[in-house]
């Protein structure tokens, strides 16, 4: 990684603006339902309030579309915080503004303050220049640490870094643009990428990027049966991108010819109607009857990718290769888990239903990484620039 990380500021006695994620799902008494994300941010504020800082923190939380909307206030997060550091959160009740220059201004090295909800603001998401300016001047330095929102142009993660005179990625940011970007380019090998989900449409770009970089590809869920069409096979009423056929049938082609081996599931979990208690059965993808549609791997198909994941050097895993909200057809997304942890293997996870399979399975702790970013890390596969990694300085 060629950006400035937070260890190479100078932090004694500055004001530091961390641009956080703290997206956190609430539930329905407004209470947080997942701390994950909090928890991910902390090691980087407890160093820049070892080195002396005074601590103004930044994130946006839902979609208020530039409304203020007390129901997404950022107000629980401060209280979370505040148990987890051990030390007062001050909240602003707001996140630019004399009042809130005025709390930033009075911020004493070791201090937090928690900015109100950014996208209270309709020019956070815009990027306006007046706004950059004026959260510009609430710090003396910057450090971007939401990877999750770091494919997004807003004024909080890209446009104000140039009224600061630079910025510098936070611990978590580097952790993540280190794994994923030995992942791209420096994999140990073989390099495994499994990638499931509903439809080949969200991850076209993923597929064509690392199939000029992996040893294999597993692919299931919804998207398997669009390539399985593509090559002529009978799927009843499972999920097909019938639009997409051709695209898959050219990305066979290309596997093929690269000799990279894009291998499809061989047996499936088949029911006649989906989220009901209609009978399912395990069946060769080669017997699919019209009324069926496929919703979860068969125990071939696991044993086959768990062969291949149990030989790898680097597996990154994207998506569920089932209906994974349904327990019922969960069960090859558990099993994938299970096997991705057993795996000697460098392993990377994103995505939620991903995430979701790992804690589920009890296996969290085995993944070598956990990706907080769902969109952000499907853009930095496909080979896209991340507006809020490009705005940080870089190293000299």
């Amino acid at each position: 990684m060629n950006k400035l990380t937070i260890r190479d500021l100078d932090l004694g006695g500055r004001r530091l603006f961390i641009r956080t994620d703290f997206n956190v799902p609430l539930d329905e008494s407004g209470r947080i339902a997942d701390s994950s994300r909090i928890q991910a941010g902390l090691p980087t504020i407890r160093y820049a309030l070892s080195c002396g800082a005074g601590v103004v923190l930044a994130s946006h939380l839902g979609r208020p579309r530039g409304r203020f909307d007390p129901g997404l206030s950022l107000k629980p997060v401060a209280a979370a915080l505040e148990a987890a550091i051990g030390r007062p959160v001050e909240m602003a009740g707001d996140c630019v503004g004399e009042a809130v220059e005025r709390q930033s201004s009075e911020l004493a090295p070791g201090r937090v303050l928690l900015l109100e909800n950014l996208r209270f603001h309709s020019e956070e998401e815009a990027n306006r220049e007046s706004f950059c300016r004026q959260l510009a001047r609430l710090c003396d330095c910057y450090v971007n640490d939401a990877f999750g929102a770091a494919h997004r142009a807003h004024a909080s993660t890209a446009g104000m870094v140039r009224f600061v005179g630079g910025g510098a990625a936070g611990l978590l940011m580097e952790r993540e643009l280190s794994y994923l970007g030995k992942a791209l380019e420096r994999p140990d090998r073989p390099f495994v990428a499994v990638l499931g989900g509903a439809k080949v449409s969200d991850k076209i770009e993923v597929i064509e990027n690392l199939l000029d970089r992996v040893d294999g590809m597993l692919v299931g869920g919804g998207m398997a049966y669009t390539f399985l069409r593509a090559r002529g096979v009978e799927v009843g009423k499972s999920l097909v991108e019938e639009d997409k056929i051709p695209l898959a049938r050219g990305l066979l082609r290309k596997a093929e010819q690269a000799g990279i081996p894009l291998v499809l599931p061989v047996d499936h979990v088949v029911t006649c109607e989906l989220g009901s208690d209609a009978p399912s059965r395990v069946i060769p993808i080669g017997e699919t009857r019209p009324e069926w549609m496929g919703v979860d791997i068969g125990p071939e198909t696991r044993s086959r990718f768990r062969k291949i994941l149990s030989t790898a050097g680097t597996v990154l895993w994207n998506g569920p290769v089932g209906v994974f909200e349904i327990d019922r057809f969960a069960g090859g997304t558990l099993s994938l888990a299970q096997a991705a942890a057993a795996s000697a293997a460098t392993t990377i996870v994103g995505g939620g239903d991903s995430i979701a399979a790992v804690r589920r399975a009890g296996v969290a702790d085995r993944i070598t990484h956990i990706s907080t970013g769902g969109g952000a890390s499907l853009e930095f596969l496909s080979g896209r620039k991340l507006p809020g990694v490009e705005s940080l300085s870089d190293r000299a």
